[in-house]
Order: C-alpha cells, then structure tokens, then sequence
C-alpha cells in the first residue's frame, strides 16, 4: 500500500510556535492490533521521534502538526508558552495514554549554536508530531493531528489502513559495522583538563565537575538509527531510549539510564545517578566491584552532591521532597550508585519549571553551576550540543517526563558522534577516569559494530 502523504501537517513555510489564524489543531485517535513502530519510521524524511520508558511506555511519531524553537536563558519559558497556546485550543476526544504531546529537548547551554553534527538542534526545540503511535501494557493506539476535523479524521483512517497492513515486528538487523574511531580529546589533553580541574577544586572553586569527550565513529555502512536503538532495547531494557531526527539534519539517540523528571499532577519523581564501576565476570566479582563502589570516600562525596543539589532545587518548589535508600542499578555493562527522590509540588506547575530547576543536575555538570560551566567550556574542545540534557515530552496539562540525554550519540551521514564523561573530584584520579569513560561508550558503540 502507498504510504499516506502527511495528512494534517502544516506548512513547512509557518514560523515555528506560530500557526494561521482560526486554524486550531485537531486531534483523533484510534486503538490498533499490534504493529512494528520501527518499520513505522523507516524511511520517515521529516520529523520523527521516538520515546520509550523502562516501565513499558513507548512512543514513535513523524511528521509536524506545530514545531517550537526557542534560544537564550529563557527558552523554557518562550516553549511553554508557545505550546500552551496550541494545547489550549486543540481539540482531542481520545483516551488519555494516546493524547497529543510535544517532544524534543533542549542544549546543555542556552548559548548554544547549532553546527556541525548538531545542526538543526537548536537551544529548545520540540515539536506536535503530525502522527503518532503509543504502546503499552494495555495496547497500541493511533493518533493524527492537524487542522480540522474531516482532514484529520481522513488523515486517521489512512494511516491505520497503512499500518494495519504491514508487519507486526521488523527484525532489528544488524550494526553498520566500524570503519575507524577517533577520540577528539588526546589521553595527554584529558589528563591535563582532569588535572586542571583538579587544582579548581583544591583551591576552593569548584566543587565538582563533570568532563566529557566525543568519539567519532566512522562507519562501514549507513546508521539504521531505528534498529540500532531496538537492539538497545533488548540489552538494556531498564533505560530509556529516545531517538529524535530533523528533517535536514541529523538523528540525536541514546539508551539513557538516569530520569531527569517525572511529573504527574503535583507528584514528581526524579534520581541521583552518580559514581561507577565495571560490571563483573561473575556475581562474586560483580559484588566486589558493587562493594568498592559503595565503599569508595570519593564516590560516596561526588554522588552526595548530587542527591543535596537536587533536594535544594526542590525544596523551594514543593511542600515534601523524600529522599530514598541509596542502591546500586546494574545494567549490562555498568554499574552505578542510585538514589530515588520523590517530591509533592506545593502550587503545581509544569514540568518544564521541574526541568528548568533541575538541569543541569551536578551528575552532568557541577557545582556550583556557573564555574563548573566555565571549566566545560574551557577545557571540552567539542560541542555538548543536546548531550547531558533534558530530551522527552510534555502535554497539555503540564504533566511530562524528561531523561538525561547521556548513553548517546548524534547520527550525520556515515558517522556517529557519541559522548561520556566523568565527575570529577578532588581526589580524582585523571588516569582512572580515562578509563572509566570507554565504559560509557560501549551500550551505543557495540551496537554499531557488526555481530
């Protein structure tokens, strides 16, 4: 069957935030049989983003039904704002799990350019997709949105047609293969800018920053970004993945396993993810190395930090905030000190407060902020772009949640440029903390080699 032509979407010509007058959105959903969301976006050339959570919500749409940019320190503001000026007046009479959400992210800085790999991500852009496809435990439902009812309506009946006749799974095949990578930090440079750190924090500057480098991967054939983050799902089913693609520009994806944010109502939900060590070879090893991590003074402080950081941005905003037990989350090939945090909003809000509040936490950046922001800068010699920061959705109601874009890689051609990094500390060891960075690679690199 021919593929549906976009119904619903708007002008590529309209501003972004900005929609014609008298066209408010419309939005109609319907529930399916079970259909691959991965061969849903294959050869999508417009817009398309994918969600999925680690307790089994996932999300992939395509096309655009309202975009929204925006740039400078208050771009969480200029989003909401736009966003809330289509969400008041689009109208929706489907089942709340496949309601209308806009997704996208924002850069670790909002003096963010984009260039290079990041181009077409700007400081904050999210989108309404025109199409979108949400599962979970209960089933599989269709959504179009556009701008008015009987187009929409066409718009549903021609994609659930299309989609009802495909295959219901697509096998994920396989890695493009490498061809060569390139670290763009020399071992001499990160030990300088670990070092140079270092004495920051000795002298009283810093308490703790977060450094991080890029690997440039080049491949032996094109990135099948959709499969590669299936593959992602099956080795680390407790992440989240994301995938978001510009029409002209690149794929940012990841397999990230720290939540920035989960709001529901006025109950938020986020985490302290900070300090690790290798997975073991076997579970004695694996719990010794669990037990030098639990054990370890300069862990136990760099993840201190960030669970006080985080209680200190919330508590001005909510009438509780429950720190949990301190844990360890294993996931295949690393292992990390966790702590859950729970808080009660005292006057509400929407989630990109949260997230502007929040980001970036001391586990991507450091403390205090702004120095630690002037080390990045000064020591990085590449773009964070949207590494380290917040990607996922947000409604109508300000209800959303948003992941830490770490565990990720931007997709350009046949190249693959993927990102990690380390905290660091005052009794950091910028030998160790070269090699504790590979380890942060692997969940996306190994997916990208062939089997």
């Amino acid at each position: 069957m021919e593929r549906p032509s976009g119904q619903g979407r708007l002008d590529a010509r309209t501003p972004p935030g900005e929609r014609p007058r008298g066209n408010d959105l419309v939005s109609r959903s319907c529930e399916l049989g079970d259909v691959s969301f991965g061969e849903s976006l294959r050869n999508v050339t417009d817009a398309r983003i994918q969600w999925a959570t680690p307790d089994g919500l996932e999300i992939v749409g395509w096309g655009t039904a309202a975009q929204y940019s925006a740039a400078g320190p208050d771009r969480f503001d200029a989003i909401r704002s736009q966003a809330t000026a289509t969400f008041d007046h689009l109208e929706y009479d489907g089942p709340d799990v496949a309601r209308p959400r806009a997704f996208g992210g924002f850069s670790f800085h909002d003096g963010h350019e984009p260039a290079g790999p990041w181009n077409g991500f700007g400081a904050a852009t999210f989108v309404i997709p025109a199409v979108l496809l949400t599962r979970t435990d209960d089933g599989t439902w269709l959504t179009a949105v556009g701008d008015g009812r009987q187009s929409t309506e066409a718009s549903l009946k021609s994609w659930a047609e299309h989609l009802s006749s495909g295959p219901a799974m697509r096998p994920s095949g396989q890695g493009p293969g490498i061809r060569e990578t390139k670290r763009t930090t020399t071992r001499e440079e990160w030990i300088d800018g670990v070092e140079t750190a270092i004495d920051r924090i000795e002298s009283g500057q810093l308490e703790k920053v977060v450094l991080a480098q890029a690997l440039e991967v080049d491949l032996e054939g094109s990135a099948d970004v959709p499969s590669i983050v299936e593959r992602l799902r099956r080795r680390y089913p407790n992440c989240y993945r994301f995938l978001v693609g510009h029409e002209e520009s690149g794929t940012f994806f990841g397999a990230p396993p720290e939540r920035l944010v989960l709001k529901q109502g006025d109950d938020i939900r986020t985490e302290a993810l900070a300090g690790s060590v290798p997975r073991g070879g076997s579970p004695e090893t694996d719990g010794e190395l669990a037990d030098s991590m639990i054990e370890s003074e300069k862990v136990q402080h760099e993840h201190s930090v960030v669970v006080d950081a985080i209680r200190n941005q919330l508590e001005p905003l909510s009438r509780e905030v429950t720190i949990d037990d301190q844990r360890v989350r294993r996931l295949a090939t690393i292992q990390h000190l966790w702590t859950p945090i729970e808080a009660t909003l005292e006057n509400g809000g929407h989630v990109l407060d949260i997230v502007e509040a929040l980001h970036p936490t001391p586990a991507v950046g450091g403390i205090p902020p702004a120095i630690a922001w002037e080390t990045i800068r000064s020591i990085e010699s590449f773009d964070r772009g949207w590494y380290a920061s917040p990607v996922g959705w947000f409604d109508g109601a300000g209800d959303g949640e948003f992941a830490v874009g770490i565990r990720s890689g931007v997709a350009t051609n046949g190249t693959v440029t993927l990102f990690a990094g380390n905290g660091i500390v005052g009794d950091s060891n910028p030998a160790d903390e070269w090699d504790e960075v590979l380890l942060k690679y692997r969940p996306i690199l190994d997916e990208l080699r062939e089997p």
